[in-house]
């Protein structure tokens, strides 16, 4: 069994990371920028690592595995933290594990039916997926808010069975409550990334090649977009 399990994510404004050792309760530190202050993934995400390994006595080269997640979120941030997960998978020869973003939030809400993970992808748009345990009940998309009700229509579930989390419910709130479908209150923690839930995910995934982690964009980054729509014109 994997002893030392570091998890962490990029994917939103957060930068949140953690650290299981010897199958004890995972560790968790968290920086969350202030109201109009960027994301400080490139300068956060390395010290609070090494803060936890310090609190346990070790260094990277102690890591066996890596969880990361690999969004989808802010290109930034997923090309942050993926690259992260690769240089120090190659200095230390940790396994490094892929975890959906959105599976993550899923995990995390503690709820027994069906959930739906949803983030503000901006651009008018939301990326949502949804979940029941360990069973993936939509695959991950870009979808505009409005749309977002849709994609439990069709599920043999009640929507009054539905939990929505994520920072993309609270700022769609107005969209999914309507339906039905529960949001918890501002604030509530099952509405943020939980690094404590990649590491336990991490152990269940099988690794991925390091070459191979990439981020899961699910849409076109937005320069990406842009250079194509430019061409079009």
């Amino acid at each position: 069994m994997t002893a030392t399990i570091l998890a962490f994510d990029t994917a939103t404004p957060d930068t949140v990371v953690a650290l299981a050792t010897d199958g004890a309760e995972p560790l968790e530190l968290r920086h969350a920028p202030a109201p109009g202050e960027r994301p400080g993934h490139a300068s956060q995400l390395l010290p609070l690592a090494e803060a936890l390994l310090d609190r346990a006595g070790l260094t990277f080269a102690d890591v066996d595995r890596i969880g990361v997640g690999v969004g989808p979120g802010t290109f930034t941030g997923l090309r942050i933290g993926v690259a992260t997960a690769r240089a120090l998978a190659q200095g230390s020869g940790a396994d490094v594990a892929a975890v959906s973003t959105l599976r993550t939030l899923a995990a995390a809400a503690g709820h027994d039916g069906p959930v739906l993970a949803v983030l503000d992808a901006r651009r008018g748009e939301a990326f949502a997926a949804a979940y029941r345990g360990d069973e993936e009940l939509v695959a991950a998309v870009a979808i505009k808010p409005e749309a977002l009700a849709g994609l439990i229509r069709t599920r043999p579930e009640p929507p009054e069975t539905w939990l929505a989390v994520g920072d993309g419910a609270l700022a769609f709130r107005d969209q999914l409550e309507p339906a039905a479908i529960a949001v918890p209150a501002d604030g509530h923690p099952s509405h943020r990334v939980s690094a404590v839930a990649i590491c336990r995910l991490a152990t269940t995934i099988a690794p991925t090649p390091r070459d191979a982690l990439v981020p899961d964009y699910v849409r076109l980054p937005d320069a990406e977009e842009t250079r194509r729509r430019k061409a079009r014109t």
